[in-house]
């Protein structure tokens, strides 16, 4: 199946990849080329872009032959949510249809977390960031369904997951 704009997507995003900058550097490319070819959420079929009642679902659409990223698209029901974890590698994120709500963690002493942000991504949003740093919760608090795509800097189709670990802590408040 041919994916409206996927290719267009795939060859910016080889060059921003191929510049071999480090991974903050690597995610600002990246950052920068889909926010300038950001795809519609026609992108996915119709029963793709329906989602799943179960959980969020993920559709690999690329992975670059020398496993240097990989694009995925995902598909939120309202309200599905992941665990809070952080990733193997730098991530952006654009929205493609909806809102995409993140909040941002850290873990000052490996006992607990402590909520440090949170954003309200829309449709046409894109953000990246890269490890250490990136421990979130994502969920989609809208109506409706949520598509944002993922582009990671590993294959996921030979790690299973762009997830490193998951939290499953106590959040705590910050401290003054």
């Amino acid at each position: 199946m041919t994916r409206p704009g996927l290719a267009h997507l795939v060859e910016g995003l080889r060059a921003a990849v191929d510049r071999h900058a480090d991974w903050e550097r690597t995610a600002a490319l990246v950052t920068d080329v889909l926010r300038d070819r950001l795809p519609g959420p026609d992108l996915l079929t119709a029963e793709e872009q329906a989602g799943d009642p179960g959980g969020y679902q993920s559709h690999l659409l690329h992975v670059e032959q020398d496993g240097g990223f990989s694009v995925v698209a995902v598909v939120w029901r309202t309200g599905q949510v992941t665990t809070i974890h952080d990733h193997v590698s730098w991530c952006v994120v654009g929205v493609l249809r909806g809102v995409e709500h993140e909040e941002l963690f850290a873990c000052p002493t490996g006992d607990h977390l402590v909520r440090v942000g949170e954003s309200a991504n829309a449709e046409g949003s894109v953000s990246g960031f890269a490890p250490p740093g990136d421990i979130h919760r994502v969920h989609n608090p809208a109506e409706q369904t949520t598509i944002s795509l993922h582009v990671y800097g590993t294959d996921v189709s030979r790690i299973g997951s762009s997830v490193r670990r998951e939290y499953h802590l106590p959040i705590r408040p910050v401290e003054d």
